[in-house]
C-alpha cells in the first residue's frame, strides 16, 4: 500500500484556490536561502560593474532586496511578513554569476517564496542590464538551498 499523495496547501476540497490559514501556527523564527546563476561569456561577466545601463551587480542586489519585500504583492497567495533581514550577493563566477538569497523573519510561516523571488528578481536585473552585450546569457537553476525553523 502506498502513502496517500500530500495534499496541496493552497487548493480547499472542491479545488478551487485559498490563502493558508496559518493563524493556529506558533510564531517561529524562519529563514530561507536561495540560489540562482545568470550564464554568460566571460567577456560580459568581466564588465557587469561598468555596462552601458551602469553597475549591473549593485543593481541586482538592490532589485532583489526589494522583490523580498514585494512578494505578496507578486505571487498571489503569500502572506505578507514583516521580514526581519533580506541579504542578496551577486558574485562573478567564472563565466556567470551566481546569486544568494538569505531571508529570515519571526512570523507564522515560512520565507521560501520571499528568498525565491530574490535570488530570481536579481538573475532578471542582471539578464536585463547585459542582454545588450551578450545574446547567449541564460538564467539557471534557480533553487531553494535551505530553510530552517527555530523557537523564537
Amino acid at each position: 500500500m502506498s502513502a496517500p499523495e500530500p495534499a496541496l496547501s493552497h487548493v480547499d476540497e472542491s479545488g478551487g484556490v485559498r490563502m493558508v490559514d496559518v493563524g493556529g501556527k506558533p510564531v517561529l523564527r524562519r529563514r530561507a536561502v536561495a540560489t540562482a546563476r545568470v550564464r554568460m561569456g566571460p567577456e560580459t561577466a568581466a564588465r557587469l560593474g561598468s555596462l552601458p545601463k551602469g553597475d549591473a551587480l549593485t543593481t541586482a542586489q538592490v532589485a532583489g532586496i526589494m522583490a523580498a519585500k514585494r512578494t505578496a504583492d507578486l505571487i498571489p497567495l503569500c502572506h505578507p511578513l514583516p521580514l526581519s533581514r533580506v541579504d542578496v550577493s551577486v558574485v562573478v563566477e567564472g563565466a556567470g554569476v551566481r546569486i544568494e538569497s538569505v531571508v529570515e523573519t519571526t512570523a507564522q510561516t515560512g520565507v521560501e517564496m520571499e528568498a525565491l523571488t530574490a535570488a530570481a528578481v536579481a538573475a532578471l536585473t542582471v539578464y536585463d542590464m547585459a542582454k545588450a552585450v551578450d545574446k547567449e546569457m541564460a538564467v539557471e537553476e534557480l533553487v531553494l538551498v535551505e530553510k530552517t525553523k527555530e523557537p523564537a
